[in-house]
């Protein structure tokens, strides 16, 4: 486990000039990417995507077991904890820096080792593995929503990304998530 790289926790400008860049750059590796049209209003959508304590409704990984610590997030630089299972790493915690926010259209995060993980103490405080989870809302009339997950690992370590095969190896996760997310947004109903 040791391909993952240690990167300095940017400030909220830098971030803000990422992102800006990052929309206008093509990579060579594309992110893993799974869609779905949800016949919900993107804002309603986004206010459940914008609480990471609601996050465990709709995983599709099955390793997110519940909220470390964090808020409603409202922007870019904010930090929220998630309690994690995996078979192979037992339970941990992944800390997720936003550095993503539009508000009712884009909000995602880098994830970093937190407490319990294996990696943890190799990571100072703040830092990043070099992946993105992001969710793209783009409303399709005033109440449907074309919602995308991505998977974004282009500016992960080449170990790492072979490891989840360019991120492809979350595509399914990925494909129950959003269909977990529709049903909890059209039926309000969860589980």
């Amino acid at each position: 486990m040791r391909f993952l790289r240690v990167f300095r926790l940017p400030c909220r400008e830098e971030l803000l000039h990422e992102q800006r860049r990052n929309m206008m750059n093509t990579e060579e590796i594309k992110p893993a990417t799974a869609t779905r049209q949800i016949d919900a209003p993107a804002g309603a959508i986004f206010v459940f995507l914008a609480e990471p304590a609601r996050h465990t409704e709709i995983d599709g990984s099955g390793m997110l077991r519940g909220m470390a610590s964090g808020t409603v997030v409202s922007g870019i630089g904010e930090v929220f904890a998630m309690k994690m299972h995996h078979p192979e790493l037992g339970d941990y915690q992944m800390n997720n820096l936003v550095v993503d926010f539009k508000m009712d259209r884009r909000i995602g995060w880098e994830p970093a080792p937190g407490m319990g993980h294996p990696l943890e103490q190799e990571f100072p405080i703040g830092t990043t593995v070099g992946y993105r989870w992001i969710f793209e809302l783009t409303p399709d009339g005033p109440d449907v929503t074309t919602v995308t997950e991505i998977f974004d690992c282009s500016n992960a370590p080449e170990d790492l990304r072979n490891a989840v095969d360019n991120g492809n190896v979350w595509v399914e996760s990925m494909e129950k998530t959003l269909e977990r997310l529709d049903e909890i947004c059209t039926t309000g109903s969860g589980g």
